[in-house]
């Protein structure tokens, strides 16, 4: 318990930044001059942290979890104090890559000390203590985050990170001593660090392009995707060289390993496309303001630490998971799919009901996963195995974000030429819808402000179906998850023979 409460603070940090962002990208990216650049708020965040996050599972195998977790709640801190002085899009993305760097240690570091106190049968026991962190930054987030834009300014969604970030650095240094330092000799694959962000950063470009800047058969296209398939192959090539692989071969011989990775990438790409897609909707298809936004995305974020507290329980007294995820990806699937039903008249309540579905859906998986494959691999590869989960959820976030941007933009454009006086909009004019949100009415006459809600609710229902799509595919891979029985000792237990 002692440990659990040096956790929950930088738990809590990572979290709240993820919901108290995602209210403000409207306002930040408008600001800044931006729009277009929007995407890469959240994908640099994402990219750093997919490169950082196996760094520091094995560096804290060598050098102890309290103190990668304490360098990585510096670096948060500073790097918040840095977004909120930004003042252009391009140092905005600069410093949330940074950011990212610190947001993956704080996520990586709390879910292995985690796995090394608690068995994974005995940890649904305690899982409502981690989801109290979770509980509070998901209902806090969107209504600080959206006060904040309307009543002060966007710069305090990353000021408020740093009482909290000291709070969490003051719990850390006196909560964690407890824990025993088994120092694991590894060797830090930096080349295969570097070349997976390099593939992951093309396939981004690519998505982010397309519709706006080139087509399929652009050279520029074919040059990214080529340099794409390139930097793929160096990857399988040096992990199968490194002496100590930031994703072990080995470990891709483990069925439960790819299949709960693979629901872990499609759940990931699911929700933070909706963190992004969400709140662009609510604001210019209903005309809410930041805050009013926040309290509609409060039951995403809710209904999902129900949805985890709820995994948890009943893995831990049934000793089964497997049906979790598939029943998670089905609510996932149904809440998404209700979304591309709403139109300008659905009321608010009815949007906060279908996004609470899609937040309990994706609250039965996370947990699930975590203890699926951490119950899977042998102790030596826990600290490994515990970085992959969070490794391959920035990978989905970090290309569902362009993805549904990529949709929405290119439907927006097509949907708004059958608006009047849509020449107003000017060149791009699905950006530029995006840009200055509801406030662009004001450029089209009265008679056209109906049409264009319903252009731009068509386009949002695209984007929704997009999403809807990667929910069904989840699903059927849900089914292919194979139960192992759960082990009933913590993941320090000395390492078995294979």
């Amino acid at each position: 318990m002692r440990i659990l409460v040096g956790l929950m603070l930088g738990l809590f940090l990572s979290a709240l930044d993820q919901t108290i962002v995602a209210v403000a990208l409207p306002t930040i990216a408008s600001d800044l001059h931006g729009v277009e650049l929007l995407p890469w708020v959240i994908s640099a965040y994402l990219l750093t942290s997919t490169a950082s996050t196996p760094i520091y599972g094995k560096l804290s195998d060598l050098y102890g979890r309290k103190l990668l977790l304490q360098v990585a709640i510096i670096i948060f801190l500073i790097a918040s104090v840095l977004c909120a002085l930004a003042d252009s899009m391009l140092q905005m993305i600069a410093f949330r890559a940074l950011q990212g760097i610190g947001g993956a240690g704080l996520m990586t570091m709390a879910h292995a000390t985690i796995a090394d106190v608690i068995s994974p049968r005995e940890r649904g026991r305690y899982q409502i203590y981690i989801a109290t962190a979770f509980t509070m930054a998901s209902v806090l987030g969107p209504i600080v985050g959206g006060l904040f834009v309307d009543y002060l300014s966007w710069h305090w969604i990353f000021l408020i990170n740093v009482p909290i970030a000291l709070g969490a650095l003051y719990l850390a240094e006196r909560t964690l001593g407890a824990l025993v330092v088994r120092r694991v000799r590894h060797t830090i694959d930096y080349l295969g660090a570097t070349l997976i962000v390099g593939a992951i950063t093309g396939v981004i470009m690519i998505m982010t392009i397309l519709g706006r800047a080139a087509t399929w058969d652009s050279a520029l296209v074919i040059g990214l995707a080529a340099g794409t398939i390139v930097l793929f192959a160096g990857c399988i090539v040096q992990e199968r060289l490194a002496r100590d692989a930031i994703l072990p071969p080995h470990v891709f011989g483990n069925r439960v390993f790819i299949v709960s990775n693979t629901i872990n990438v499609t759940m990931s790409a699911i929700a933070f496309g909706l963190l992004v897609l969400i709140p662009i909707y609510l604001q210019l298809v209903f005309g809410m303001t930041a805050s009013q936004a926040g309290i509609v995305l409060i039951p995403l974020m809710a209904a999902g630490t129900i949805g985890a507290i709820a995994a948890g329980r009943i893995t831990a007294v049934t000793g089964r998971y497997k049906f979790l995820p598939v029943l998670g990806m089905i609510f996932c699937a149904l809440g998404v799919g209700l979304l591309t039903q709403t139109t300008p008249a659905s009321p608010a309540w009815l949007l906060s009901v279908f996004i609470g579905i899609c937040g309990f859906g994706s609250g039965l998986i996370g947990p699930t996963i975590m203890v699926a494959v951490q119950n899977a691999v042998d102790s030596r590869d826990l600290g490994t195995a515990t970085a992959s989960i969070s490794f391959f959820r920035s990978m989905g976030g970090a290309l569902g974000v362009p993805l549904v941007s990529t949709v929405l933009v290119t439907s927006l454009d097509s949907a708004l030429r059958r608006v009047p006086g849509r020449e107003a909009f000017g060149a791009d004019a699905g950006f530029q819808v995006i840009r200055n949100g509801s406030e662009i009415l004001g450029r089209l006459p009265a008679s056209a402000h109906d049409a264009f809600r319903l252009a731009a609710t068509e386009a949002f229902h695209d984007a929704f179906w997009v999403v809807t799509g990667l929910a069904v595919f989840s699903t059927v891979v849900a089914l292919l998850l194979r139960e192992t029985p759960l082990k009933t000792t913590p993941g320090y237990e000395p390492p078995t023979k294979s």
